[in-house]
């Protein structure tokens, strides 16, 4: 069942010499599967019922198959030979089966603690194959419902029992925890590592820069007097005022900004798939939320500073 690994078998196509050795996961499934799973197609058909009945060799496979092994090329009645098949307990006999499906890639790696790739590996070819035409091992009952999936387990059970009673229903699990357990649970965690760590990043961050910045701008009062008792406007000492310490700001951020897209490169490879290293939205965000820190950091002593009366600011120490 998705996202898990199915067996690995190697495979030849019809006609195609071997370059190198290939390979991809293989698994037999019912006519139900893809509609059940809702995998759509990409071309061609699933299974039909009396094909599954008969156990002919027909097979579904995935984009990733055509687009490794069958590029450029009308993928449909092409044959492949499964060699796994050769080898189970109860083996197939000239495992050639004709190709009559191409469905969209589905996650198929796992849990990276059980040997799989987890969300950041590519989708690996894949082919499926009637389960009738070699019904070896654990088989594996996909039921939907408009219902809590859960509530439905002894329905189930008792359906399986009807058909079966030496059947036994074991490990049942909604396909969504299933998914979240082996492909989430391990990002989440890391995530929330993440923007823990971000955000006390980010708090020391402001709570220095507010430090350093309104320390600067008291340490100006004798100034802000003497400017003062000489005529200078309030409203032109605060503007004066915090365009330096902006200034300073905006030097930092620069430089703090050039850094980021400079080491970018550098954590490139430990980023998932489809996030890029330089996000303008992060970057903006940053360089807002430093900026908006400096601005109170400059204009809450600067404006306490012009409210005092200038002689008592000259005699400020």
């Amino acid at each position: 069942m998705p996202p898990d690994r199915a067996d690995d078998s190697k495979i030849e196509i019809y006609g195609k010499p071997l370059a190198q050795a290939w390979h991809g996961q293989v698994q037999g499934v019912s006519e139900a599967y893809f509609r059940v799973l809702r995998i759509p197609f990409w071309m061609g058909r699933a299974f039909g019922e009396t094909e599954i009945n008969e156990t002919r060799k027909v097979a579904v496979v995935n984009q990733t198959f055509v687009s490794t092994y069958l590029y450029g090329e009308d993928p449909i009645g092409r044959r492949v030979n499964l060699v796994l098949l050769e080898s189970l307990a109860d083996p197939v006999r000239d495992p050639w089966f004709e190709i009559v499906g191409v469905v969209t890639d589905v996650a198929n790696q796992g849990s990276p603690q059980y040997g799989g790739g987890g969300l950041r590996a590519p989708t690996e070819p894949e082919v499926w194959v009637p389960y009738s035409v070699a019904a070896s091992g654990v088989q594996t009952l996909v039921v939907r419902s408009q219902q809590t999936p859960m509530a439905l387990v002894h329905d189930v059970q008792q359906a399986v029992w009807a058909t079966d009673s030496g059947v036994a229903l074991v490990n049942p699990t909604a396909l969504e925890d299933a998914i979240g357990q082996k492909l989430y649970v391990g990002p989440r965690f890391a995530l929330v590592l993440m923007i823990v760590f971000g955000c006390v990043g980010l708090i020391l961050v402001t709570v220095g820069v507010y430090s350093v910045l309104a320390f600067a701008t008291a340490q100006r009062t004798h100034e802000i007097g003497i400017r003062m008792a000489l005529g200078a406007e309030r409203s032109d000492v605060l503007r004066l005022v915090i365009a330096k310490g902006l200034r300073l700001v905006a030097s930092g951020v620069a430089i703090g900004l050039a850094l980021s897209l400079l080491l970018g490169r550098v954590i490139e490879t430990e980023l998932w798939r489809g996030v890029k290293p330089y996000d303008p939205v992060t970057l903006a965000g940053m360089a807002i939320v430093l900026t908006l820190v400096a601005l109170l950091a400059c204009y809450i002593p600067a404006r306490h500073a012009i409210r005092v009366d200038p002689l008592l600011a000259l005699r400020y120490e």
